[in-house]
């Protein structure tokens, strides 16, 4: 049996055809969007070398500009700054380098008014000028520079409307013409707030302000130029009565107090004016003016400046609150009618009662009493005389104009102090430190000291040199005293250096001084205070000082 072999073509299927035919489209499209795109580009480089670059500044902001425009014209109405067959361009032959050009818009957003949302007119003005640099058929070359101003934008508060305005107006005045909006020379016009006269210049500048960057447009359209705000605050008309003859003011204020203020009014505390000071004012207002009379007032000692409605002397006192008592004395007197610049005295008098004592002084006496112990004392204390006297006393502010005795009385007599010594004389014993029993008839507390004949201060050569006051020798056993105090040839005892005779004296020994005399060879230093005993008997009575001065003081 023959076999018949038989090959078979395998069958390709559509969708493994698209695969193969898709790489080649890729790369059709991909040679295409490359051609598009040199094309493009060569366009693009063609343009650019072909194109002038012209530096265009709008309002101080700078950009360059590539353009194939022929003339200045044409290329400010590419970057828009012209409106092209929009806008009427009038050209005006003005003074300097820069050609004022007219630019009228037709569009109907500048052209009529709008209401705004609250309600107010906003006026959009229809004429606006540029300045620049060039003619509009300048031709236009590489590197060329324009300059463009544009006028300053103004929104203007007047009568409660809006009113928006692109002028270059030097004052106020000039704007508020070109605006169409009436004023008066005693109209307000605040720019931002502050004020400036009608015919002030203009400030430049104020309002603009720098916006961030974004990307797209012309770098002077993106810096925002904020308008100027324009305020003008009406005046309003007040007539004043009161003065000689009624006149006119024209105010700015708020209330009648700050008109007149404003008006350079002055209005004193006494002053009367209606309406009130506060009161809001509108044109047409009537306001009267009541004057107060100056006046003044010595009173208490000062002087007092014021002003008064009132008419008589008693009843500005009252309005014044100032009070009288029942003897003060008024000038000129109550009734008096009040006069400008009167001069009003107040004198404030009243009486006193008033007592002065007339003290006479005591004195002090000495009395001895026998049966007092010596040196032994007694107070007896006196009295001051006093007489008294009686007076009303008649004061005119503060100051004594009149004393008047009315009566006189002794209230106490006068009492002598009587200080009593004794003098009684016993004799009194003392036990010595060795056992000695002695007598005296005084002790006195006295400071002791010591000499010798070569310590005395009296020369060698002098006949009396080594003798006593009484001429006796000098030796231990001599003692120097007051002789007032304790009489020469007394016999004393005195502790520690034993008995002395009172035989001697000394310039520096006096009152309550006693100096222990002692050999030259046996000399003891002494200056300490001691007991001395007069030893008995007594000396008769003429020569005893029974109050022994109490000189010098022993310190404690």
């Amino acid at each position: 049996m023959a076999t018949v072999t038989r090959r078979i073509k395998p069958r390709v299927t559509v969708a493994n055809r698209t695969q193969r035919r898709q790489p080649n489209g890729q790369i059709r499209v991909l040679v295409q969007l490359s051609a598009l795109t040199a094309a493009i580009f060569g366009l693009w480089m063609l343009w650019n070398l072909t194109a002038t670059t012209v530096q265009i500044e709008v309002d101080g902001v700078s950009e360059s500009v590539q353009t194939h425009r022929r003339v200045v014209g044409d290329l400010l109405t590419d970057v828009g700054l012209l409106l092209g067959p929009e806008a009427l361009v009038e050209e005006v032959v003005g003074e300097g380098s820069r050609v004022p050009i007219r630019v009228t818009q037709t569009h109907d957003s500048l052209g009529s008014a709008a209401v705004a949302t609250d309600g107010t007119v906003v006026q959009a003005a229809a004429n606006e000028s540029l300045r620049l640099s060039h003619n509009l058929d300048t031709r236009i070359s590489e590197g060329l520079q324009v300059t463009v101003e544009r006028p300053q934008s103004f929104l203007i508060f007047a009568d409660g409307r809006e009113t928006q305005v692109s002028s270059w107006a030097d004052s106020p005045a000039e704007l508020m013409a070109v605006a169409g909006i009436p004023f008066s020379p005693r109209d307000q016009v605040l720019i931002h707030g502050e004020p400036i006269g009608w015919y002030d210049p203009m400030p430049t500048g104020v309002g603009q302000g720098q916006a961030p960057r974004i990307s797209g447009g012309p770098a002077w359209e993106l810096v925002e130029r904020d308008p100027l705000l324009i305020d003008v605050n009406r005046s309003v008309r007040l007539t004043v009565y009161g003065e000689a003859v009624p006149y006119t003011i024209h105010t700015l204020a708020e209330t009648v107090g700050e008109a007149l203020r404003d008006a350079e009014i002055t209005i004193y505390l006494g002053d009367e004016v209606q309406p009130s000071l506060g009161t809001p004012v509108s044109s047409g207002l009537r306001v009267l003016i009541r004057r107060s009379t100056p006046i003044s007032m010595l009173v208490d000692g000062r002087h007092y400046r014021t002003r008064t409605q009132t008419r008589t002397v008693g009843d500005a006192l009252t309005e014044a609150g100032v009070g009288l008592s029942g003897l003060d004395e008024v000038s000129p007197p109550l009734g008096a009618r009040v006069y400008p610049d009167m001069q009003i005295r107040i004198a404030r008098v009243w009486e006193e009662i008033a007592v002065e004592e007339e003290i006479a002084p005591f004195e002090t006496v000495w009395e001895g009493d026998r049966d007092l112990l010596i040196d032994t004392f007694e107070d007896r204390p006196g009295a001051e005389g006093i007489t008294r006297r009686r007076f009303r006393i008649l004061f005119k502010d503060g100051q004594e104009v009149d004393r008047t005795l009315e009566d006189v009385w002794e209230a106490q007599e006068p009492r002598n102090r009587v200080r009593v010594y004794g003098q009684k004389i016993v004799p009194q014993s003392f036990v010595t430190d060795d056992g000695q029993e002695i007598t005296y008839w005084r002790k006195i507390r006295m400071r002791a000291t010591s000499y010798s004949a070569s310590t005395a201060g009296v020369s060698p050569s002098v006949p009396w040199y080594g003798y006593t006051r009484t001429g006796d020798r000098m030796r231990k056993g001599v003692v120097a005293v007051d002789p007032d105090i304790i009489p020469l040839r007394s016999r004393v005892y005195v502790p520690g250096y034993g008995h002395g005779d009172a035989l001697d004296t000394g310039g520096n020994i006096n009152y309550r001084r006693i100096d222990l005399g002692y050999d030259d060879h046996n000399l003891v230093l002494w200056s300490r205070w001691v007991d001395v005993y007069l030893l008995w008997p007594p000396p008769p009575e003429h020569q005893i000082v029974w109050v022994v001065p109490f000189w010098p003081i022993e310190p404690q």
